[in-house]
């Protein structure tokens, strides 16, 4: 080629490059929320490719659009998605300026429980109610748990005053029917679904999802009431913040937290890493002044970090670590080893879990590729027993027998692929391995459990937009599950080899009656594989002595039908927001397991047995409206109507052999379930500096079970009705340009609505606990930094 074709060459190129120039343009904006820039808002160029991301200065710019008439979707964390019209002319800037509102009831956030791939709420299959930061500052959370129950179909309740034993209910079914997710991962394993749910601390979440109804088809076993997501925050922009909170139980026994954040994020917004942890000492607290807890000691301490790396336009690294050094005690006499005291359950954890996340995107950011690994290692020195109150030298020996530890491993490994079809509709495939492997031994009992749980999971889903109102989501997963597991307590020992393949397939019809306004019909099959779950390694005492579960040798695998039909309309109209649900649901359990109490050891023990009931049914309407008339004001109120039946009446109690002295107890209804149960929040905000909040719970009449009476072994108790309402005060003061102080102060349970009657005395029935977490709790908290 000589020197004048090549001349001919680049001046037919910068012509071509000048008239491409010609026709098209940018476009040039800022965001900015109530407070200041929104940085990392994300602005799409809907129906097209393009797109960008805020800067630190809520800056962004889209280049090289053609010529044409577009429509902007700004969307970020905490605020409502807002759209924008635009006209891009060629060879020119367009400016585009917006000021977003906040999202006050989470209307327009995007979520992943729902689906496993980010989408707005409004567009997810299944309802996703979702707690937030701001809400748990509401209530003055410490933990996770405290904060779970302010939303329809869920209630968190107490089950032990010797360790504290916290367990979640959706839709009236018990923990163990619930997924516990940590950052998308199910590795919140067999021990750690335990206590955890009070070893999270509240400052470290971003948000937790909570989806209704069952999600076995997308996330696995033990989804048949339905999923939380615990997702921790992420490096979003330079910030940090140090806090404090002083409590008194009943003005008397303190409960005490230091906690921090801290986040540190690149000027070119491809790498940041955030920091937090909390330190947290409660005392023992006795409600009934018998000289034993009915709250346990509690000494906590938690350190995290979450960190990206963006390897380059299209790829992401993620990792996030956490550890976790917790002891508990309850019980009497705190002060004195465990083995002299008269009842004592002391637990000594140490947990460590570390997660790694690698996405790959294609050029077109139509497709994505995440491949993961996830783990978790837990070790647990425990105490369960006590003189039973005796003092002779044969009793403190005996006593020595009843240290026990607990070696717990979880994992999760897996692919999945996501891809957007031009036509909106969406492909997710993926390979999950999920294991667990615990041994939980009390050599003095002769009691352990030795169980080894592993599941091969394939799954797909397509979401199909058959119109512009009506989107269908047709999934399903296969599961190889192999539980290999020893339980043995003295004398009895059972063992368990079971190896099945389970389909879970899940429809969902997502139908737009109007803007803001979905209907939703679903339905979804679960499943619960023969093993021992989080309960059962919960051991409480009854009369002194401990109380120990045990497999029964035909245990079978327990599934459900679950149907959900639910109406949800949500409006921005200017400052104005507000949401009404309405949400009926209807699960029937199969082989359902049941705990039936077999009556008392040679040891002293006292054995329970899992068996397969006849079948079950959990039916009932959720509820909420929320309404906020402007960012001043928000109201929110909610509330769930169930019945929980069995097929027919289930065993609670069955005596041995030819004994007449006790009869046989059964019941009709889920125990420890209320019919009726809702909550408040609402919060007024007269300017940026003072802030009112007032939340309450309410929870029902339910019946309860007290172990040795001195008519009958169970007598069956009917709870009264409670109602826990909090008040949170708080003051900011503006320091500088970008350093604040917050003082708060209130009371948790104003009227102390506190359960009254206990069993008392070292050969209580510890499991005989219902209503609200706490007595009437007075505090107070600070925090400073350059939060918002």
């Amino acid at each position: 080629m000589n020197v004048k074709r090549i001349i001919q060459f680049y001046l037919v190129f910068l012509i071509s490059f000048s008239a491409l120039a010609q026709q098209s343009g940018s476009i040039q904006g800022l965001v900015t929320g109530p407070e200041g820039p929104v940085v990392q808002a994300t602005v799409l160029v809907t129906e097209t490719d393009y797109g960008a991301i805020t800067d630190f200065e809520g800056k962004f710019t889209i280049s090289n659009l053609p010529e044409g008439s577009y429509r902007l979707k700004i969307r970020a964390v905490g605020y409502a998605t807002t759209q924008a019209d635009v006209a891009v002319e060629a060879g020119k800037i367009t400016r585009v300026d917006r000021v977003i509102n906040e999202d006050r009831f989470g209307l327009n956030e995007v979520v992943v429980s729902s689906s496993r791939y980010e989408l707005s709420k409004e567009d997810a299959p299944s309802l996703v109610s979702v707690v937030g930061s701001k809400l748990l500052q509401a209530t003055q959370s410490q933990s996770m748990v405290e904060g779970l129950s302010y939303q329809p179909g869920v209630r968190v309740e107490a089950n032990c005053q010797n360790c504290g034993f916290t367990q979640l209910r959706m839709n009236g079914l018990e923990g163990p029917y619930s997924q516990i997710l940590v950052n998308s991962r199910p590795i919140f394993s067999t021990l750690t679904g335990v206590y955890g749910l009070e070893m999270i601390p509240a400052n470290v979440i971003e948000r937790v999802e909570v989806v209704r109804s069952g999600g076995s088809a997308l996330y696995g076993s033990n989804a048949i009431a339905g999923t939380v997501n615990v997702i921790t925050k992420d490096p979003v922009e330079n910030n940090w913040q140090i806090g404090s909170n002083a409590a008194l139980l009943r003005g008397a026994v303190p409960d005490v937290s230091t906690n921090f954040n801290a986040s540190v994020v690149s000027e070119d917004l491809n790498s940041g890493v955030t920091f937090y942890g909390m330190r947290r000492d409660r005392e023992g607290f006795d409600a009934d002044r018998d000289g034993f807890t009915e709250l346990v000691s509690l000494n906590n301490l938690t350190f995290g970090a979450k960190a990206f790396y963006k390897v380059s336009e299209y790829s992401k690294l993620t990792l996030d670590i956490n550890a976790i050094e917790e002891f508990r005690r309850g019980g009497d006499q705190l002060d004195l080893a465990p083995h002299l005291a008269d009842i004592a359950e002391q637990l000594d954890h140490s947990i460590l879990n570390a997660g790694l996340t690698y996405d790959r995107f294609s050029k077109d950011k139509r497709s994505k590729l995440s491949t993961y690994g996830s783990m978790l290692t837990g070790t647990r020195r425990s105490y369960y027993g006590g003189l039973g109150g005796e003092r002779t030298l044969a009793d403190s020996l005996a006593a020595t027998n009843a240290y026990g530890l607990t070696d717990d491993f979880a994992g999760v490994i897996g692919s999945q692929i996501t891809h957007n079809f031009s036509g909106s509709d969406v492909f997710v495939a993926g390979v999950e391995y999920q294991g667990n492997a615990v041994k939980d031994e009390i050599s003095g009992y002769e009691k352990m459990i030795d169980q080894r749980v592993n599941t091969v999971g394939f799954y797909g889903q397509y979401e199909w937009k058959t119109s512009d109102k009506l989107t269908l989501f047709m999934g399903t997963r296969y599961d190889r599950v192999g539980v290999n597991g020893t339980y043995e307590i003295g004398p009895v020992s059972r063992q368990v080899d079971f190896t099945r393949g389970v389909f879970s397939p899940r429809f969902t019809l997502l139908y737009d009656l109007l803007p803001g306004a979905q209907l939703r019909a679903g339905y979804a099959r679960g499943f619960r594989a023969p093993q021992a779950f989080d309960e059962d390694l919960h051991i409480s005492s009854v009369d002194g002595e401990q109380k120990f579960v045990v497999l029964a040798e035909d245990l079978d695998m327990e599934t459900s039908d679950a149907y959900t039909l639910s109406l949800n309309v949500g409006k921005n109209t200017g400052l104005v927001q507000s949401n009404l649900l309405l949400e009926g649901f209807y699960t029937n359990l199969y082989n359902q397991f049941q705990r039936v109490n077999v009556g008392q050891m040679e040891n002293g023990a006292f054995l329970e047995e899992t068996r397969n009931g006849s079948g079950a049914t959990v039916s009932g309407v959720n509820m909420e409206y929320a309404i906020s008339p402007s960012a001043r004001y928000s109201f929110q109120v909610g509330g769930t109507l169930q019945r929980a039946l069995y097929s027919q009446d289930e065993v609670l109690f069955e005596p041995e052999e030819g004994s007449t002295e006790f009869p046989a107890v059964t019941v009709s209804e889920f125990i420890r379930t209320p019919d009726v149960y809702g909550f408040l929040n609402a919060s007024w905000t007269p300017s940026k500096i003072f802030g009112l909040d007032v939340t309450g719970l309410y929870t029902g009449p339910m019946t309860v079970p007290l172990l040795v009476n001195e008519e009958e072994f169970i007598e069956l108790i009917e709870s009264p009705a409670f109602i826990d309402v909090n008040l949170r005060l708080s003051y900011r003061w503006v320091l500088t340009n970008r350093l604040n102080l917050e003082l708060s102060g209130g009371v948790q349970n104003i009227f102390d609505s506190y359960q009254r009657e206990f069993d008392t005395g070292p050969t209580r029935d510890a499991d005989f606990v219902y209503g609200p977490l706490r007595p009437r709790t007075f505090f107070l908290g600070i925090k400073i930094g350059n939060f918002r």
